[in-house]
């Protein structure tokens, strides 16, 4: 049974809530200015002076980082001027999830944040602002400055590449010849089709900046001649995906939708699809995750959809996907949960049987 909070400690969970931002900080400070790297090399503690003067930084800025680095369980004081990395500091400093969850935070979210009340009240991504004119994040992709492009493309790349393998095993069971990547941002996915089947085709569709990045990826590859670049607004109805593939694809990209628009987009590749086509949702669902740490980190980037991304869209539970199928004309046929490594789901999708 699960203890009662007392008020104190409600108390102190409440501040740790309002200084959560200058904590932020302080940890991506203790790990841009390698105090942390100093410290994982002197697991067994460091004198604090030692850290100032290999660092080059005052003992008042060590000091200061430490003590907040000690109130967040980061470090721990062996005595009065030595400290030790925590197991929390070790994963701060050699998670690679970690890394990119705070650069991506930092990089892309951060100054946006303050923004969350108006982005809530308009239905817009009040705080894209920060970064750019643009209605969404995803039309000013190819624009961003390179560090915060880097970090977006980082996160997004971690929280799909692993589900790959295990991705292409299940879709290539259907032997497709041609595969429609919507949504196929810089070619990943598509690359990795042509890799795994030397004889497939695959066509992207997404808007012209993200095409222009896959071009040119296809290009270093040598595979641009199995594949195709289409330019396309998912959200104007009056473009039509074509008819014609063996299997569309769709990786991490309804989650930057609304209910509404996921319907809308789904109906347009329920027209393009033959009763022979299936359809394939790659997704991370809330409800379907091993760690409490994946399922927080998930409900963190619906924040940054609000914020940042469009300021309507979130990550999806798998019931919630499913109704929205369903309400396209579309079935789930099949659920592999978990699929590899990774924190996704695939959802594979049939046009309903009347």
């Amino acid at each position: 049974m699960k203890k009662e909070m007392s008020i104190i400690e409600a108390k102190y969970e409440a501040q740790k809530i309002a200084f959560a931002p200058l904590f932020f900080q302080a940890m991506l400070a203790l790990k841009k200015l390698g105090v942390l790297k100093l410290m994982a090399r002197n697991n067994r503690g460091i004198p604090l002076g030692e850290i100032a003067e290999t660092t080059g930084i005052s003992i008042y800025g060590a000091q200061v980082l430490l003590e907040a680095a000690a109130s967040a369980g980061v470090v721990e004081y062996l005595d009065e001027q030595t400290v030790q990395l925590t197991k929390v500091g070790y994963i701060l400093h050699l998670d690679h999830m970690t890394e990119v969850n705070m650069d991506f935070v930092n990089d892309v979210c951060y100054d946006g944040a303050k923004f969350l009340t108006e982005s809530i009240r308009s239905g817009k991504p009040e705080g894209l602002k920060t970064l750019g004119q643009w209605k969404t994040i995803y039309e000013g992709l190819a624009q961003l400055p390179e560090q915060v492009k880097k970090s977006w493309f980082d996160f997004d790349h971690f929280y799909s590449d692993d589900a790959f393998p295990a991705a292409l095993d299940i879709v290539f069971k259907e032997n497709p010849a041609l595969i429609f990547d919507i949504g196929g941002n810089t070619g990943k996915w598509a690359f990795a089709c042509c890799r795994y089947n030397p004889g497939v085709r695959v066509e992207i569709f997404d808007l012209p900046g993200q095409l222009a990045v896959a071009k040119s990826n296809a290009e270093s590859l040598g595979v641009q001649h199995r594949i195709g670049f289409n330019a396309i607004d998912l959200l104007d109805a009056s473009q039509q995906i074509p008819a014609g593939a063996d299997a569309i694809w769709m990786s991490q990209f309804l989650d930057c939708f609304s209910e509404t628009e996921i319907v809308c987009i789904l109906k347009n590749v329920r027209r393009a699809a033959s009763h022979k086509t299936f359809v394939y949702i790659l997704e991370p669902f809330i409800d379907n995750q091993k760690f409490e740490a994946a399922n927080y980190c998930l409900t963190g980037t619906s924040l940054y959809f609000t914020i940042m991304a469009n300021g309507n869209s979130k990550m999806y539970t798998t019931g919630a996907m499913t109704r929205l199928v369903e309400a396209a004309g579309l079935q789930v046929t099949e659920i592999f949960p978990l699929i590899g490594d990774s924190y996704h789901t695939i959802l594979k999708c049939a046009i309903a049987q009347p």
